[in-house]
């Protein structure tokens, strides 16, 4: 539910009556990049999805007229939402690690547009490659049709469109 100040209530405890947990305010995926191609996926997600990026941090033990400077962190805004891309280092936190270093992907990054076809022309253009075309309610995160693509980093990206169908129930529950 939305509470005073543009925040959600995260439901711990909400609906047996306890206290009300911690609020949170924003969930940003860190992509770990096998180092140092954080520079060059952050160039990638700007091509591909039209990325913008809003901050950036390099490691403070490499300098920058000797070596690539490891990326700590990079902050990017895709519309709505937030992502942070780093490079694979020790400060890259809590064991976190690049999806060579795992040998694939755990988890998948699901976009929606009403633009698809623009959406997975702009990826492909920049470098990403469609792993699987996927129709059908309740086959993939997105809720309508939806393609999905391999970045050249190793994430997958479902790009979709909201259906029809879901748009109708959610506008009849409001």
């Amino acid at each position: 539910m939305a509470q005073e100040g543009g925040e959600y209530q995260n439901g711990t405890g909400a609906e047996n009556g306890s206290s009300k947990g911690p609020v949170f305010s924003a969930l940003r995926p860190k992509l770990v990049v096998e180092a140092p191609k954080a520079a060059d996926a952050v160039a990638f997600y700007k091509a591909a999805f039209g990325a913008e990026e809003v901050e950036r941090s390099n490691h403070p033990k490499r300098k920058a007229d000797q070596e690539l400077p490891l990326i700590l962190f990079s902050r990017l805004r895709l519309g709505a939402v937030e992502l942070l891309v780093a490079d694979e280092t020790e400060e890259s936190g809590a064991g976190a690690k690049s999806v060579e270093a795992l040998g694939g992907a755990s988890f998948v990054l699901c976009l929606e547009t009403d633009d698809v076809q623009a959406a997975v022309a702009s990826a492909v253009k920049a470098g990403a490659v469609v792993a699987e075309e996927v129709s059908g309610e309740g086959r993939c995160c997105c809720r309508g049709h939806t393609t999905k693509l391999k970045d050249p980093f190793g994430f997958v990206w479902a790009i979709g469109s909201p259906s029809k169908a879901a748009a109708v129930e959610a506008d009849g529950q409001a």
